[in-house]
């Protein structure tokens, strides 16, 4: 019988009966090899986390896009949803006339826009098509990576649960997006306000877009950057704490942002940093019940982000200032300046864009410096993590 086993010698012979021999042959460097080829490791480990950072990056850009196509009032020209029919835009003169014919059948045209031409309903019906595109190059991106890194093995039995609840929350997005868009498509006899999407859907749309980039985004920071080993004092545990809080307050304020697009909330009271004439206004609790002031009430929703905004940029110079106490590696301490510097600029943007009665460039900018930000304090915690046991 001849067994083959990994020693570090060469040959072993053994009689194991009469006229019998076990040869064990020994290969050496052979586990090495092997070991080197199995997967995942930390190769297959950086190719997956590239991938998670660039499947980040385009949620970025869906988020961005997004932003543009609501401050451009673009999001309600499509007027149904399919999945690949409407992968192909208008082409024909007939063709755009039908489509321009099925928006006029709803609210937007009626109320706002019944003296639009065809080459301006064109301009809107491509930005709110180039989004959808891009929500389905985000699927693809998400999806038909992850079938081929699990046939290769690259995935460990805890990044398949995470993968494959980042591919279904995907799927989740885009018909979260569609259920949003209707709430702008119905007739609403009772209401005399402009028709938009409701802030309560438009809200879960961007949350649940951020929550699927910061995901990707720490996954990918997670599986790429090498953990730093820092001594666990009692101030880096604080540090720690300190950062996942002021991370959290960070994604709050984002979140905030879209109540505040959802009701035009950034067209009241457009001066800084009084509302007005007072610091409180007085139409501050204007709705009953009180609870409705927090998400319907343009001025309670734009004093509510103005008070987030300011309490993120305080906690973001605390944890600075905290984190020079600390000791802390080089790219530690890069991520929490950069942080810190984003957080001031982000407020002047925001500060500029009431201003001036939010100019769509500058809105925009605005909107994508939020995401900077959050994405900075990710590269925070990231920073700061443990090494796992």
């Amino acid at each position: 019988a001849v067994v083959t086993i990994y020693l570090s010698t060469a040959w072993h012979i053994y009689l194991v009966g009469p006229n019998q021999y076990l040869t064990i042959t020994a290969e050496v460097g052979a586990p090495t090899a092997r070991a080197a080829c199995a997967v995942p490791n930390a190769a297959s480990n950086r190719i997956v986390g590239r991938w998670l950072l660039g499947c980040s990056g385009l949620v970025v850009g869906a988020v961005v896009l997004g932003g543009v196509t609501r401050l451009t009032e673009s999001g309600l020209s499509m007027v149904d949803w399919h999945l690949v029919r409407e992968m192909r835009p208008p082409r024909t003169p007939e063709e755009w006339e039908a489509e321009f014919a099925k928006y006029q059948q709803f609210p937007e045209f009626k109320i706002m826009n019944h003296n639009m031409t065809l080459p301006e309903f064109k301009f809107i019906f491509y930005m709110e098509w180039g989004h959808r595109m891009w929500g389905r190059l985000v699927g693809l991106a998400y999806i038909l990576p992850t079938v081929y890194f699990w046939k290769k093995g690259y995935f460990t039995r805890s990044l398949k649960g995470r993968v494959v609840g980042l591919c279904g929350f995907v799927f989740f997005q885009g018909l979260l997006g569609w259920y949003m868009v209707k709430s702008g498509l119905e007739e609403k006899p009772e209401s005399h306000d402009v028709p938009r999407v409701s802030q309560y859907r438009l809200s879960a749309h961007l949350g649940s877009a951020l929550l699927l980039y910061c995901a990707s985004l720490w996954t990918g920071l997670q599986l790429v950057l090498p953990v730093n080993k820092l001594a666990d004092t009692a101030r880096l545990t604080q540090l720690r704490r300190f950062a996942k809080g002021t991370g959290g307050l960070v994604f709050l304020t984002a979140l905030s942002g879209a109540f505040v697009a959802g009701l035009d909330a950034g067209l009241v009271y457009n001066s800084f940093p009084k509302m007005g004439e007072r610091w409180i206004p007085d139409d501050l609790l204007a709705f009953s019940p009180t609870l409705r002031n927090l998400f319907e009430n343009p001025t309670t929703v734009q004093f509510d982000h103005r008070i987030l905004a300011v309490s993120s940029l305080t906690a973001i110079t605390g944890l600075y200032v905290y984190s020079r106490r600390v000791a802390l590696p080089r790219r530690a301490r890069v991520a929490i300046s950069l942080l810190t510097a984003m957080a001031y600029s982000q407020v002047a943007l925001g500060i500029g864009t009431l201003l001036l009665y939010v100019p769509t460039p500058l809105a925009a900018t605005h909107q994508s410096g939020s995401v900077v930000l959050l994405s900075l304090a990710i590269w925070v915690l990231a920073e700061l993590r443990k090494v796992a046991k």
